[in-house]
């Protein structure tokens, strides 16, 4: 680096990978700021700037005292030891600025001299001081995920004919007789912790209510009339709750009641074509799932405008994952012990960084805002105007009182005697869903059950 280069770099100010410092003379206050760069991506201190940016320098007596004192920092008041770079810069007064730069680790998490985790925040640093960021932190270097974590559920809470249709589907194995060897085989597969615990990953693909276990990771789905978020006004609503496989039946059921259907040159009995290919919110949906930052208690949201769809995961990109980064394929595994299992076909995965590809090839227009501050992933769907279109959402089932395109109804036209079990696992959804549907139409007397509660049948008014 030569002195215009450095008086650029100065000029740009301080920020999250370059720190100025007019002198040094604590050798521990600079170890935790080695700590804090090395638990980052790295950074910069330029020893001989102020803080206003004012390019002094150091005398020669000072530069030999100093590069003593980052020695000694960097070897023995970071644990582990850090190797660290310095560069002097010879000023026109023929003082001198030393450029140290603190790699990023590869050993995380550091500590200083005092055991303490630092990390940077912004131009500052600041202290690890909640088990969230710790955990993250150990997430970041494969030492520990979220994916992992105990629950307080037992063996008893898994849906056993789930569990038992995995097991001979995938390895040709029985369930096992007793709960010793269920645990057992639990903790081979890395289900469930050493004490028997069930972890989050078989929670959440294979326990009989993980809304019981965990209630915050569900999808909360609105559709809003308009292009902005209401605090009372929504057109469709719905949280789907249940096994991974579950949750992801019900919000696709969700995305294509509320999409606008294209004739697209098929007759008038043939079913429309959705405006946007269902592939694309198969791979998205799917991203949001399994790649969702679970040190994060909150649920996956799905809100439907006119004029575009968000899905916004918790927890921003991980590590050096950019946007551009992935939309040319790169990929992060952050949850690798539910994405090992959900690959073996629990949902529609095919790994390999390629499902934002496969979306993106089948819906250019697609927008993804990776908020680091917010702590929040999202992927913005815009939709197109339709002309001639024809609407099966919600929308136009509340202006219409014949409800032509409602999918209950027209699962009740075609079979009277549907049971609403048949009737949930033809739409894709929950049976409370289910209930709940039904109940609307019949308070909107749109439907009439006729006869006895069993062995009845229904009747679309």
């Amino acid at each position: 680096m030569n002195l215009l280069q450095l008086i650029d770099l100065v000029a740009s100010g301080e920020d999250g990978a370059r720190q100025f410092k007019s002198d040094i003379r604590n050798a521990e206050s600079l170890a935790s700021e080695m700590a804090a760069f090395a638990n980052a991506e790295g950074g910069s201190i330029l020893i001989g700037v102020t803080d206003n940016g004012s390019i002094k320098g150091l005398e020669s007596s000072d530069v030999s005292r100093i590069n003593q004192l980052i020695s000694n920092a960097a070897s023995h008041l970071v644990r582990s030891p850090l190797t660290v770079q310095t560069e002097n810069i010879l000023l026109e007064n023929r003082n001198v600025v030393i450029v140290l730069t603190v790699p990023k680790g590869i050993d995380k998490p550091y500590f200083d001299k005092n055991g303490v985790i630092w990390l940077k925040c912004g131009a500052d640093k600041r202290r690890v001081n909640t088990k969230e960021e710790l955990r993250r932190l150990f997430q970041i270097t494969n030492q520990f995920h979220a994916d992992e974590l105990p629950s307080k559920a037992e063996v008893d809470s898994l849906d056993k004919l789930r569990f038992r249709d995995f097991l001979k589907t995938t390895y040709q194995q029985e369930y096992p007789e007793t709960d010793e060897k269920l645990k057992k085989l639990l903790q081979n597969m890395n289900l469930a912790t050493d004490t028997g615990k069930l972890n989050l990953a078989c929670v959440l693909l294979f326990a009989e209510k993980p809304e019981w276990i965990v209630p915050q990771f569900v999808v909360k789905a609105v559709r809003f009339p308009g292009n902005e978020i209401h605090q009372s006004e929504y057109l469709d609503i719905e949280d789907f709750t249940g096994a991974l496989g579950a949750i992801f039946e019900g919000a696709m059921a969700f995305l294509m009641r509320n999409m606008h259907k294209v004739q697209a040159g098929r007759g008038i009995n043939a079913p429309g074509t959705p405006e946007i290919p269902p592939v694309v919110f198969e791979e998205l949906l799917v991203n949001a799932l399994i790649h969702r930052d679970y040190f994060v208690s909150a649920p996956i949201r799905l809100f439907l405008f006119d004029n575009r769809i968000e899905i916004i995961s918790p927890g921003h990109l991980p590590n050096n994952l950019t946007v551009a980064k992935i939309k040319t394929g790169n990929s992060n595994i952050r949850n690798p012990t539910l994405v090992s299992y959900v690959a073996k076909g629990l949902l529609p995965y095919r790994g390999l960084g390629s499902g934002i590809k496969r979306a993106i090839d089948a819906w250019p227009e697609i927008d993804f805002i990776d908020d680091r501050d917010g702590c929040l992933f999202t992927a913005i769907v815009h939709r197109k105007t339709i002309d001639g279109s024809v609407e099966s959402s919600v929308e136009s089932s509340v202006e219409s009182s014949v409800e032509i395109d409602n999918p209950v109804l027209e699962q009740f036209r075609l079979n009277p005697e549907l049971t609403l079990h048949a009737l949930a696992k033809t739409l894709g959804i929950s049976l409370r869903a289910t209930e709940k549907r039904v109940a609307n139409l019949q308070e909107k007397k749109q439907l009439k059950h006729i006869g006895p509660k069993k062995g009845g049948y229904w009747q679309v008014l």
